[in-house]
């Protein structure tokens, strides 16, 4: 089993959902006992958000890349960066080292060209939807990233991050997050991105009519099939017998 470095803290609620996922989709690929080969570097997001309002990228950028820098040195063999938002500084850190990063944009693009679909909606930070760092995976796979007006972007980022970032749930807050989406959805959105990992613990595909992207688990399941790739090649084998 390979080694998984994990940066995470931001937040620690959807790193806590990393670790869960993870380690239970390697106790289905292996079964009985076994977890996760996983190495952790959490942040202070306390800090890392000051840095982002600041717009001081490159201290962002410098503390991820010393981060994975010390997974590799810890013995990781691959970097998954658990958040969607800092994937904006990912350029920096591949850069950095010496072992794969896996992108959290590209599993999840990869997932929706696969199901066919060209025009899918994004629910994510403001940040993360309004850049075009995340935008750009999804078009080199001839996918168009459609995001939620002035008004759902607000409403969207500030559930994240008044909520959900402190692993508070609200009835109302989903009920808000659903009417953004049924926006996307009467503009022709086919499907849609959970682009933040703590999206998932407020919608999941249950509650949509179209397909629905989780990002996390998305994220996690890459990470799983690199740690695995022999269980991986022996489930997918199976799954076409």
């Amino acid at each position: 089993m390979r080694t998984l470095g994990l940066i995470g803290g931001m937040s620690w609620v959807s790193t806590a959902e990393y670790y869960r996922l993870i380690n239970e989709m390697v106790a289905d690929r292996l079964e009985g006992l076994h977890s996760a080969h996983i190495v952790l570097e959490s942040v202070d997001f306390g800090e890392i958000e000051a840095l982002k309002l600041e717009g001081r990228w490159d201290e962002i950028g410098a503390r991820l890349v010393s981060a994975a820098r010390r997974l590799e040195t810890a013995g990781a063999d691959a970097i998954v960066l658990c958040t969607n938002t800092m994937h904006y500084v990912a350029p920096r850190i591949e850069e950095a080292i010496h072992v794969p990063f896996l992108h959290i944009g590209d599993t999840t693009a990869e997932a929706v060209a696969e199901h066919g679909l060209s025009k899918v909606g994004l629910l994510a930070t403001a940040f993360t939807m309004e850049e075009s760092f995340y935008r750009e995976r999804f078009s080199a796979r001839g996918v168009q990233l459609v995001i939620p007006d002035a008004a759902g972007r607000a409403a969207v980022s500030s559930i994240i991050y008044d909520e959900l970032c402190h692993n508070i749930v609200k009835e109302q807050s989903r009920d808000t997050y659903l009417e953004v989406v049924d926006e996307l959805i009467d503009a022709g959105c086919e499907g849609i991105v959970l682009g933040c990992t703590e999206v998932e613990l407020l919608i999941k595909p249950d509650d949509l009519a179209v397909p629905t992207f989780p990002t996390t688990r998305l994220h996690a399941r890459a990470a799983v099939d690199f740690a695995l790739p022999a269980a991986t090649e022996c489930r997918m084998r199976d799954r076409q017998s």
